[in-house]
């Protein structure tokens, strides 16, 4: 290296291939599924850009939030950006919203890989991803959670703002393999509640899906 030359930055992609626009997160808050609310999320989602060396974009966290006194709900795909999205090799894995949210989604346990451009071990089971969506991206709707007798919020731990015992967080699987149906990469099931120690029980950690609107 020549005298006073800077070194590459971490995420500086090979010739032609294209830069990360997609992760998820190596680690959670460590607080379940408590990050401050969604805005903290995406905090975490740059925090962790930025940490390997692509934070000179706007990272977003792919998470719904449902309509809390008011405030009006939040769609997880009316946030990420207009695609499309690649992970740290450079690997597509989705065109479009359209594209993420259809079957062709190139997510799956050789794709979803960390910000640091790992894959995520099968061991211990952390395959379960806080998303608080619908198939469709799209927050739960208040009057379906009436239906289901559950408290608007339930799919959401509370905008991601409880780490509580009791609750729930829709979850996804960046795992998906196999024949259809395969298990959805954003809403396979709720969590058992919303402290850490709840989403280790079903196989959770409190990771996200990260994407760069920019």
């Amino acid at each position: 290296m020549l005298s006073g030359s800077a070194p590459a930055p971490a995420q500086t992609p090979a010739q032609g291939m294209p830069r990360m626009t997609f992760f998820v997160t190596s680690t959670g808050s460590g607080k379940g599924a408590n990050y401050g609310g969604i805005r903290g999320a995406d905090a975490h989602c740059q925090t962790l850009a930025t940490a390997a060396g692509a934070g000179d974009r706007s990272w977003r966290a792919y998470l719904s939030a449902t309509d809390l006194n008011g405030k009006g709900a939040i769609n997880a795909r009316d946030r990420i950006g207009t695609g499309p999205w690649y992970n740290a090799k450079g690997v597509r894995i989705a065109r479009n919203v359209d594209d993420l949210h259809s079957d062709s989604n190139n997510i799956n346990p050789r794709t979803a890989l960390t910000e640091k451009g790992t894959e995520i071990p099968p061991k211990p089971n952390v395959h379960d991803i806080l998303t608080g969506s619908t198939l469709d991206g799209r927050a739960w709707d208040y009057n379906l959670l009436d239906t289901l007798n559950l408290e608007n919020g339930a799919m959401t731990c509370n905008n991601y703002t409880s780490d509580a015992e009791t609750g729930a967080a829709m979850v996804g699987h960046f795992d998906r393999s196999g024949t259809a149906p395969v298990s959805p990469w954003n809403a396979a099931h709720p969590s058992n509640g919303c402290s850490q120690a709840k989403l280790t029980e079903t196989g959770g950690a409190g990771l996200l899906y990260c994407f760069a609107i920019d």
